[in-house]
């Protein structure tokens, strides 16, 4: 069990040092803080999507803009999707699990918003709903996927794809996207905080 624990831990590092030299991974990382400071400095608000583990990661993700990450300062809009069970489950039932966040983002999001879409695999029906629904709407859409080609970096402004095909791992470098955006978001909005 020891050499097995040693050797996810050496997997899991072995990602992240592909994510350290990747040049277009740093450039998109950087693309996208840009992207959503213009959308919160021109009042509009980030919405966020997956499922299962990548559900869970937007709600984190969406918790620390919303309350705070390093400094104590004013809330930033960020949502999470699904955290409405009722919702979730009364359109589930009554249009198919596809459409449930292609229906919200079609009440809830406005021109100029923002989107990110995760997706270890990319190819989630109801997360590809969701994407074609916010290009509709005209928000900027970010994915987090896996290094696999997918419909979802497909139809992307911005893909930022986690250098592995290991569900885990992609997951463990999706988050640490999510909290170096928090990060730099946070102190261009609130550079004297």
């Amino acid at each position: 069990m020891i050499i097995q624990i040693q050797n996810i831990l050496q997997e899991s590092k072995n990602t992240v040092e592909k994510t350290i030299k990747s040049e277009q991974i740093i450039k998109n990382l950087n693309a996208v803080v840009e992207i959503i400071f213009n959308a919160f400095s021109a009042g509009n608000k980030i919405l966020l999507c997956g499922n299962g583990g990548s559900a869970a990661d937007a709600q984190h993700i969406a918790a620390e803009l919303t309350g705070r990450f390093f400094k104590d300062r004013t809330a930033l809009f960020a949502e999470a999707l699904h955290v409405n069970s009722s919702y979730m489950t009364a359109v589930a039932n009554d249009y198919g699990f596809e459409k449930t966040y292609s229906r919200l983002l079609e009440a809830k999001g406005n021109k100029g918003d923002v989107l990110i879409a995760i997706s270890t695999s990319g190819n989630s029906p109801n997360i590809i709903n969701a994407v074609h629904k916010a290009k509709e709407i005209g928000l900027s859409i970010i994915s987090f996927t896996g290094q696999n080609d997918s419909k979802i970096k497909e139809l992307s402004h911005i893909c930022l794809q986690s250098p592995s095909t290991n569900t885990p791992r992609i997951q463990e470098i999706h988050i640490l996207f999510g909290h170096i955006i928090c990060q730099l978001v946070e102190e261009k909005i609130f550079p004297n905080v």
